[in-house]
């Protein structure tokens, strides 16, 4: 036997309402280049300078160079966690050097009300597609930097012209010791 229940149409709008915000807002998805270790730590790969390690059981992030060492490193890793402090994802008196060559590290907020490795995620990946017009503009201005330099055009270059050079440049001459070596005659 079946039992039908008939609401209002405003208790049955209300019901609706109620669900949905049960439910939550939609979940969102992101695209990262990230692995996950045996160990259950997650590592980002998307940022061009530096690698990004989430280590939920230490409750830790941090920010390690790529293999190639450059003076973007740490602007990079202090942009990160000033991104990362300003959204409440980490304290910002815990962030410090790390024990591994040019890394740092900070200490993620525990919340029992949201799930801090979701919201990390979420986050870094805000913090990457914020970097990529910087990182696409460098990678494009270095690429212009090596045509110009091994395909230089017309305006760049001259024509060879033997007038303008002589066998003989420069002041010190080759054939006679220069300096003070005429102290030391004995």
């Amino acid at each position: 036997m079946k039992v039908k229940i008939k609401f209002e149409k405003a208790l049955e709008d209300k019901i609706r309402k109620l669900s949905k915000e049960k439910e939550g807002p939609p979940p969102r998805e992101i695209s990262l280049k990230a692995r996950k270790t045996l160990d259950g730590n997650i590592m980002i790969m998307d940022h061009e300078d530096i690698d990004i390690v989430i280590m939920p059981e230490k409750g830790k992030i941090i920010a390690f160079p790529k293999e190639e060492h450059n003076q973007e490193i740490y602007p990079a890793q202090n942009r990160l966690f000033k991104f990362l402090s300003k959204k409440g994802i980490i304290d910002p008196s815990t962030v410090q050097g790390g024990n591994i060559f040019m890394s740092m590290e900070g200490k993620m907020v525990v919340s029992e009300k949201h799930n801090v490795n979701q919201v990390t995620l979420l986050n870094i990946s805000k913090f990457i597609d914020q970097e990529k017009p910087n990182m696409l503009i460098r990678k494009a201005y270095e690429e212009e930097e090596e045509r110009r330099l091994t395909e230089p055009g017309p305006e760049d270059s001259t024509e060879f012209d033997p007038k303008r050079h002589s066998t003989k440049k420069g002041s010190m001459y080759p054939q006679r010791p220069y300096g003070i070596s005429n102290i030391y005659r004995m």
